[in-house]
């Protein structure tokens, strides 16, 4: 996967953080706050993977270039 490829799918995730977040705010139920503050970590995880993803395919591309 190239670095912009990730950098997109981050750009995605970011979106589906966003919008998980919205339903947070939205909901009135403990229960289903605590379930989707789950959801919010899983989500930002894949963000923070996809970003160290794209910048190793980054600084890769950058010493092939050398």
């Amino acid at each position: 996967m190239s670095a912009e490829e990730s950098l997109q799918r981050a750009e995605g995730l970011l979106d589906r953080l966003e919008a998980t977040r919205a339903r947070l705010e939205a909901t009135e139920d403990p229960e289903a706050a605590l379930e989707i503050l789950g959801e919010l970590s899983e989500i930002a995880k894949e963000v923070e993977t996809e970003i160290q993803r794209a910048k190793r395919e980054a600084e890769a591309d950058a010493d092939a270039g050398r």
